[in-house]
């Protein structure tokens, strides 16, 4: 069974320079030659002269737009050496990605993505639908995610890779399944432990849907309770809630690039 409401519980004003600051992030990572640099230093440090030719573009054009990528905080240098050459090695400096640089960019986009900028400006809303389009498809594939709100963990990206994936609360005594969970810390003393899930969620027929595992705090989507025996079908920007209040756990489900699924049969 599911659920169409499509309500939303997150605040919807923002200001005025929040917007233009959005505006600007969004142009930085609009340039397909900045999605290039990204990748092109994703697994490895590289300099200047390397990931200029790797990307087949001048070394004065490659330092202006690591320079805009710095900017926004996704890009860091440090000195490294350089390849050995007839005159020997030499200090160089080398590009590489912030530690979370990508689960960040991931992050702010969702998170701007659930604002009704359509309401306040429509060309930055599309701006937004296309630059979260190719970034998805470029880095992060198809699958969703969901971004955690508040607590220690406040802002930790959850990719969601598996059909049916378990969400509940750090277990010593459970062992491990990669892919198929996603476990809280134990600060989130409300959610029920990942041994006894307190909630899952199922891909069915392109749709992505969630239901309660007979948790004590309870699951909601956009404030409303999930009916113990019920699925609920979650919509790009949906605000999850694993029990009520601090000690519960708040997450935001964003789907690659921002497309809706199709509604379940």
């Amino acid at each position: 069974m599911t659920n169409d409401d499509d309500s939303r519980t997150l605040i919807l004003d923002v200001d005025t320079d929040d917007l233009q600051e959005l505006s600007e992030y969004l142009d930085v990572l609009s340039s397909s030659t900045r999605l290039k640099i990204l990748k092109a230093i994703e697994r490895k440090p590289r300099d200047v002269r390397q990931i200029s030719a790797a990307i087949e573009t001048s070394y004065e054009n490659t330092k202006k737009h690591l320079d805009k990528l710095m900017g926004i905080g996704v890009v860091r240098k440090e000195v490294g050496l350089s390849r050995p050459t007839a005159k020997g090695v030499h200090p160089v400096w080398k590009y590489s990605l912030v530690p979370g640089g990508l689960e960040a960019i991931t992050r702010s986009l969702g998170l701007f993505a659930n604002l009704n900028l359509t309401l306040t400006n429509a060309v930055l809303a599309e701006k937004l639908a296309g630059v979260r389009e190719t970034f998805s498809g470029e880095f992060s594939g198809q699958n969703p995610v969901f971004i955690l709100l508040g607590g220690s963990d406040d802002g930790r990206v959850f990719p969601i890779g598996g059909e049916r994936v378990a969400l509940g609360r750090a277990d010593p005594a459970a062992p491990s399944r990669p892919g198929q969970e996603i476990v809280l810390g134990e600060e989130y003393a409300a959610v029920t432990r990942i041994s006894r899930p307190h909630a899952r969620l199922t891909r069915r027929q392109g749709a992505w849907l969630i239901e309660d595992c007979g948790s004590t705090g309870g699951t909601f989507v956009n404030g409303s309770e999930v009916e113990r025996g019920t699925r609920r079908e979650l919509r790009d920007g949906d605000l999850v809630e694993l029990a009520k209040g601090a000690p519960g756990a708040t997450l935001v489900f964003v789907l690659a690039g921002g497309v809706r699924p199709p509604d379940a049969a």
